[in-house]
């Protein structure tokens, strides 16, 4: 079993100055810590996997594609691969569990 908590991953998150903190990687997937602070703008490029992200914290909008909705602590949104996506009106800090399948390359 691996386990972990999210105030640590934040916290090494942060320690390594980085937006995105991948802490775990398999043969099917990988998953990672992505944050953005309120007022930051997401530099996202489409990826070539799918992904689905579940908001831990914050609040932000979400264009997928053509399709924009709000997104808060709970929310899930499945990203196809390839599909151009983007987090903005990032109103409060953004921090989100992102999960890539297959592993991201």
């Amino acid at each position: 079993m691996k386990a972990f908590r999210l105030d640590e991953l934040e916290a090494e998150r942060a320690a390594n100055e980085g937006a995105y903190l991948q802490f775990l990687r398999e043969r099917n997937m990988s998953v990672g810590l992505y944050a953005l602070d309120a007022g930051e703008q997401d530099p996202q490029q489409p990826h070539g996997q799918d992904e689905v992200y579940f908001v831990v914290s914050g609040r932000a909008a979400i264009t997928v594609g053509m399709e924009t909705t709000q997104v808060a602590r709970g929310s899930v949104v499945y990203v196809p691969a390839g599909v151009a996506h983007k987090f903005h009106h990032i109103s409060e800090d953004l921090r989100v569990l992102v999960v890539f399948s297959p592993p991201e390359s």
